[in-house]
């Protein structure tokens, strides 16, 4: 049963709903175009906010519906390392998605769906250190990254989260946001990361 609820969460995840909405409501493929990322916030910048909101949705369900495949397992011990595990195969499926070629995204809305199923009051208040520096920043990649490492501080200072597992998971997610965004790091530091114009929802250098 554990088996096939992994292949599941790693299925779940491979749910490609950018590629996909960009394909049939728009008749482009979101990777040729922009960032050439399969997430929502390319989403955003190409396909418009309606549909870029469908599919920050989507991804963040798929995060969350992976981690409570853990209600169908018959696990009595170790239930919070399963969960972790299910999530990771959803942010696995996503970054190298079965159904459109292995070329995915970063995983910012499917690790929020996994958060907010692990732990709601941490993924609330990281999601409020994202608005805030978007609001202030206006630069997506540094509002994911620093919401991304404030997490821990969240489970450990706010919350005095007992489980040293997920603790540890929590600091994985922040390397991991940070890895994925290698190419946005480069791009700050020579000042050439795109910023949003928060009022017409699109991109400008």
């Amino acid at each position: 049963m554990i088996v096939l609820l992994l292949i599941s969460s790693y299925l779940l995840g491979s749910l490609a709903w950018s590629v996909w909405l960009g394909k049939w409501i728009h008749g482009v493929d979101l990777r040729d175009h922009g960032s050439g990322n399969a997430g929502a916030t390319n989403a955003f910048r190409i396909l418009g906010r309606q549909t870029g909101t469908a599919v920050l949705v989507l991804d963040i369900l798929k995060g969350f519906a992976a981690v409570n495949l853990i209600h169908l397992a018959p696990v009595e011990q170790s239930t919070v390392i399963w969960m972790l595990v299910l999530g990771f195969m959803a942010v696995l499926g996503h970054l190298f998605p079965l159904y459109v070629g292995f070329r995915g995204g970063k995983g910012i809305a499917t690790l929020l769906g996994v958060v907010i199923a692990l732990h709601s009051g941490a993924a609330l208040l990281a999601m409020a250190v994202f608005v805030v520096l978007l609001l202030s920043t206006r630069i997506v990649s540094v509002s994911s990254m620093v919401a991304a490492m404030s997490l821990p501080l969240w489970l450990i200072y706010r919350f005095q989260e007992p489980s040293e597992v997920l603790i540890i998971f929590s600091i994985a997610i922040a390397l991991l946001v940070l890895v994925t965004h290698r190419k946005n790091i480069v791009r700050l530091l020579r000042g050439e990361e795109n910023k949003v114009n928060l009022k017409r929802k699109e991109a400008q250098d």
